[in-house]
């Protein structure tokens, strides 16, 4: 049976880290079987072709990545029943971490989320900002009470990174091993 696992993107800064989260997916596919859907917030096509160009929707259909419209509650992960395994989003804007530490469920990225908490399963959350206020920090520790993880965009530089895709590298790893995937992201800056 495959896992099944929802990738939300919203518009925060690092795009780059969705990418790179769907290319390892993709690449782990072939040890394990792996389905994937994606969500997007109303922003993240926007910051998505400001940082990386083209659509991320086309590019998500070019690797055979269902995407589900903001409000498409048809959506299979929309339900409990559907019992999907996990879902990372990524990278994490703090207005949907608060939309989700505070239940409001006002789009389909939000109410996959509500469910992924509600079912106890795995929750991700690359948060991307800072500084970080006390509201922000209030809300991280309220999603990590309700069972989410967060897992801040922080590049390591243990393995003395030289490129961006090292760096990115070292926080993919860390989505991957957390979202239970068997991969070959690298770690440390190039070692696996």
């Amino acid at each position: 049976m495959s896992r099944k696992i929802v990738l939300a993107i919203t518009g925060a800064s690092g795009a780059i880290y969705a990418r790179a989260t769907v290319e390892a997916l993709l690449a782990a596919r072939a040890r394990q079987p792996l389905a994937l859907s994606a969500v997007l917030s109303a922003t993240a096509p926007e910051v998505w072709a400001h940082e990386l160009g083209g659509d991320v929707r086309e590019w998500l259909a070019s690797k055979d990545v269902p995407v589900f419209g903001g409000r498409d509650y048809a959506a299979p992960f929309a339900s409990g029943s559907a019992r999907w395994d996990s879902m990372v989003v990524v990278p994490c804007s703090m207005s949907s971490l608060a939309k989700i530490a505070h239940g409001i469920s006002d789009d389909l990225l939000t109410r996959a989320a509500d469910v992924i908490l509600k079912e106890r399963r795995r929750l991700l959350l690359v948060a991307r900002e800072t500084p970080l206020s006390a509201i922000h920090l209030d809300n991280m520790l309220t999603v990590t009470r309700a069972g989410a993880v967060v897992l801040p965009a922080a590049p390591s530089f243990y393995g003395r990174p030289t490129t961006i895709d090292e760096l990115v590298s070292t926080v993919v790893s860390r989505v991957l091993d957390h979202l239970a995937v068997d991969h070959d992201a690298p770690r440390w800056g190039g070692e696996k």
